[in-house]
């Protein structure tokens, strides 16, 4: 009996080791990002994303991001940051823009757990388009270009996906070229 329970043990310990070891790890900003982290706990170590992390905790959606989920994150780099209008993200980090900011960075996340290739997936049924609902309510729109794949926002800008299935504990990051906007 204590045979069986010890066999019982191993093999389900190795079933649900090896479906973590399934995810990989992926270097972004010079950081190692841990499918075992959340969002947040990865993000902070990205070299890359500290304009995005700022905005994060000056919005209030620290506690958010660090939940269960699952949740999409459409990240942008610091160098996309740098391309919106000068003094753009100064503005947003100001508390009386808190409302906007929150509504910019929840544009950029959609719930639920999307890899590229579930997105690929929407794009193939959707004859070449796929919308996904935001959690701010607005839409994304991914395409392809090549083997490239892109998102869209309401006003037409689009962005690459630079490094995709950065995967986390609680959902995935698309890391990206350029900040997208909701409808004005």
């Amino acid at each position: 009996m204590k045979t069986r329970k010890f066999l019982s043990i191993a093999f389900m310990a190795l079933v649900f080791g090896a479906t973590s070891f399934a995810q990989k790890t992926v270097m972004v900003g010079g950081a190692a990002m841990y499918p075992t982290k959340n969002i947040v706990e990865n993000a902070l170590n990205s070299k890359d994303h500290t304009t995005l992390v700022a905005a994060v905790k000056a919005a209030g959606l620290v506690e958010t991001l660090q939940s269960k989920g699952p949740f999409t994150v459409f990240a942008p780099t610091n160098a996309a940051f740098n391309k919106l209008p000068k003094g753009t993200v100064e503005t947003l980090l100001m508390p009386e823009n808190m409302k906007m900011l929150q509504s910019i960075l929840t544009y950029h996340v959609v719930a639920g757990k999307m890899n590229a290739s579930d997105i690929a997936k929407a794009i193939k049924k959707g004859k070449g388009k796929a919308t996904m609902k935001t959690v701010s309510g607005g839409t994304l729109t991914a395409w392809m270009k090549g083997k490239d794949l892109y998102i869209s926002d309401e006003n037409m800008n689009k962005a690459k996906v630079t490094i995709a299935d950065v995967n986390q504990s609680n959902g995935v990051i698309h890391v990206i070229n350029a900040v997208v906007l909701p409808k004005k």
